[in-house]
């Protein structure tokens, strides 16, 4: 689908960017925030380097932050940092380029093997992603593969993945399998080489999130992309925008490269198309949220779409704030907890879809009430009832 020229932004105020700061807990933050901030010059990072600095601290949080290829790019040429810090620093982003080469390599393979047994893939996020933001995989962090498929062919996709050497990650009996095919939304699949390599999902969240993509339109409205030589389809920029969105905000938006990537991708596509998918599956305010972060940390300019929904809706900023510290501070988040459930439901600003979520979340039995108790088939329903009480165990303690 051609993109229309993108939307005038707005340049994020000044008080935003000084709120932003109140809460960095360490220089080694600001660093990461600086080398990250396509705004930030030069001077802004000798500024930093010019202040005490905990180098151990700043390789584990870009590691954690999943930003090793920013922070070599806006580092490597320096002679402020000691030599034994560019030395490990190198080694981890040559160490990166390896792996996102050979995923690269590993994901051209699958998608071509699929395609010779007639299965219909959207990949994105990985090497896929890495192309269209940057033009070069080994200048984004990933771990893994992450491919779109029609539900219709999963059994032959499974079929297809066990030829090429990779078992599903998740072992379920049929009644277990029905019910996940339901209310689930992948399969992660193992290699001789590593655990996880590969997610193949049939939605982009679980069914109780009450995020209801169109998958069979992100097929539709798919773009051709060009990856090592070979021509692919992936989802288009407008799409992209809001699964990455929601993406961050599954795992509340606690890994800094996300909003890189959404930073990048924001400067493309057309923001009138993009809200209006917002609008329509209710995710107005995860957008918010996210651009809201964006712009305090990297100092990414407010798409005018955006920024009129954040004056009409200014919960996005509260929780902006409650996010905040959780990323500076490398926090642990806990996507098990009521205080998660609580920020999902605080997330979307559609009452019907705060209480579906409810809902789905009390009645809707997943892998790990399955392997809590072993029920016999005739009383599979009960499941439901060992869901709530589990959550009601949390909820006590």
């Amino acid at each position: 689908m051609p993109s229309a020229p993108p939307v005038p932004s707005v340049p994020p105020a000044k008080p935003e960017r000084q709120q932003a700061r109140a809460f960095v807990s360490s220089a080694e933050f600001e660093l990461l925030l600086a080398c990250c901030a396509h705004a930030s010059g030069d001077e802004r990072i000798r500024e930093i380097l010019g202040g005490p600095l905990d180098w151990k601290r700043l390789l584990q949080l870009a590691g954690h932050h999943a930003v090793i290829p920013q922070l070599y790019q806006r580092l490597s040429a320096s002679n402020v940092v000691p030599q034994e810090t560019l030395h490990l620093l190198q080694q981890r982003s040559e160490a990166n380029v390896r792996q996102t080469l050979w995923l690269t390599r590993e994901l051209l393979r699958i998608l071509s093997h699929l395609q010779r047994n007639s299965i219909e893939t959207l990949p994105y996020k990985g090497p896929v992603l890495a192309e269209i933001l940057y033009g070069n995989v080994a200048l984004r962090q990933f771990s893994d593969l992450d491919l779109l498929i029609h539900e219709a062919d999963l059994a032959k996709a499974k079929a297809a993945l066990l030829e090429l050497g990779y078992k599903p990650a998740l072992q379920l009996t049929p009644r277990q399998n029905r019910a996940y095919l339901d209310s689930g939304y992948e399969y992660a699949f193992d290699s001789s080489l590593g655990r996880n390599l590969l997610e193949m999902q049939w939605r982009i969240l679980p069914r109780f999130y009450s995020i209801n993509f169109d998958v069979d339109a992100f097929f539709s409205r798919s773009m051709v992309l060009s990856l090592g030589g070979h021509s692919l389809r992936t989802l288009c920029r407008e799409d992209l925008m809001v699964v990455l969105c929601v993406h961050a905000a599954k795992h509340a938006w606690v890994q800094l490269s996300w909003l890189c990537d959404i930073a990048e991708l924001s400067q493309s596509g057309d923001w009138v198309v993009v809200q209006d998918h917002a609008q329509r599956l209710g995710i107005e305010r995860i957008v918010a949220v996210t651009f809201v972060l964006a712009s305090r940390l990297l100092g990414t300019p407010l798409p005018q779409p955006v920024q009129e929904g954040i004056r009409n809706d200014r919960a996005a900023e509260g929780l902006a704030d409650k996010i905040l510290p959780i990323v500076a501070q490398r926090t642990e988040y806990d996507t098990e907890s009521m205080a998660y459930f609580r920020l999902m439901m605080d997330v979307r600003e559609r009452w019907r879809d705060r209480l579906r979520f409810l809902w789905r979340l009390a009645f809707t039995p997943t892998v790990g009430e399955w392997k809590a108790i072993r029920l016999p088939g005739p009383l599979f329903p009960l499941y439901r009832v060992v869901r709530l009480m589990r959550l009601a165990g949390r909820l006590i303690s």
